[in-house]
């Protein structure tokens, strides 16, 4: 398969010659080679939710990310299928929440239009949203292992530094037939791999020399940008639809699984009123203790020792879900707690 446009190209008369370029690209990938998760798969879909979260996000960041992502978002219908406040959530620290929908909608389309696969052509990638030229390269590239035309912030890098050291503005469409007489029609991922390794490399030693391209555009800072205000917003409505979710869950499976990520594994919980313990704790001894309407006589939910984060853990009792309670930490007969321990006061509405 020949990519359009890698037939006879005018190459830099100034710079090395291809071959040489081509054998030095070769040799400092092999020497500077990574080895990330998403490197020598064949699933097109994992491949392209690692093409989307890379964009304008350190490789560092998207190790992070990338496998949980796919384990909760393992196929297209699962994404497709799945809550956009979910997908938003698993995107938080990667930036740009836009991605993650143009993400979501390529998902819903794929499941509803192609029975849950991707296109298996550039041409046909583009029409999904989110989905560009250089991303859908990127899953030809990548995943197929067909040659394509993948321009990417580090292979700019690399031809730019190597083949226009002394020239500004360069655009990509001087840059795509040097690109495409380059990339080899067998192993097109591999080269690919080297180019990214490389130009990596090259940010570490010299000014990007990315700043050189027509195309490029610094980007403003962080903080106090809109970009910030927007991620914050995000996570406050993400916080409140968690909280409203917890809220619609099933007692005992809440509060099971909020007592173990809190670390209270002897809270026990019951769907209803709690269970009075008969058999109190030594005077003196640190408990966690109810008072008030809602505590059914004072009942004692927690042996000691009492966990730090107890009072964390309460908050999914059933029994208390949706009301407003004090917490009064005392120990050794302090604060009018003959018993010691942590009081809860229900509040007034």
């Amino acid at each position: 398969m020949r990519i359009a446009g890698s037939g006879s190209v005018a190459w830099p008369s100034e710079a090395l010659g291809r071959d040489e370029f081509v054998e030095l690209v070769r040799r400092e990938g092999a020497r500077l080679h990574r080895d990330l998760p998403w490197r020598y798969i064949d699933d097109p879909y994992a491949v392209l939710v690692s093409e989307v979260m890379l964009q304008q996000t350190q490789v560092a960041r998207v190790e992070k990310h990338w496998t949980r992502f796919l384990s909760l978002f393992p196929t297209i219908d699962s994404l497709a299928a799945a809550g956009t406040a979910d997908v938003l959530a698993q995107w938080q620290g990667l930036g740009y929440n836009r991605r993650a929908l143009a993400l979501k909608r390529a998902a819903e389309t794929c499941s509803a239009e192609r029975g849950g696969l991707l296109p298996d052509t550039a041409e046909e990638l583009e029409t999904l949203p989110g989905i560009g030229p250089a991303t859908a390269a990127g899953v030809m590239a990548f995943a197929y292992n067909r040659p394509s035309v993948y321009i990417e912030t580090n292979v700019r890098t690399v031809f730019l530094h190597e083949l226009f050291p002394d020239r500004d503005k360069v655009s990509d469409r001087e840059l795509a037939p040097l690109v495409a007489s380059t990339c080899p029609e067998d192993d097109a991922r591999a080269w690919y791999y080297a180019l990214l390794d490389y130009g990596a490399h090259l940010k570490t030693l010299v000014a990007n020399p990315s700043r050189r391209s027509a195309h490029y555009a610094r980007q403003s800072a962080f903080e106090g940008s809109r970009r910030q205000k927007r991620a914050e917003l995000v996570r406050v409505v993400l916080a409140g639809h968690r909280r409203r979710r917890a809220g619609r869950a099933p007692g005992r499976l809440r509060a099971r699984r909020r007592a173990r990520r809190r670390g209270c594994g002897h809270v026990r919980v019951h769907c209803g009123r709690p269970r009075v313990r008969r058999l109190l704790p030594p005077r003196g001894r640190r408990v966690l203790r109810l008072t008030g309407p809602a505590a059914a006589g004072g009942c004692i939910l927690c042996p000691p020792p009492v966990p730090v984060r107890a009072w964390d853990g309460m908050r999914s009792n059933p029994f208390l879900a949706g009301r407003r309670f004090r917490a009064l930490w005392t120990q050794n007969g302090t604060h009018g707690n003959p018993d010691g321990g942590i009081r809860l006061r229900e509040l007034a509405e």
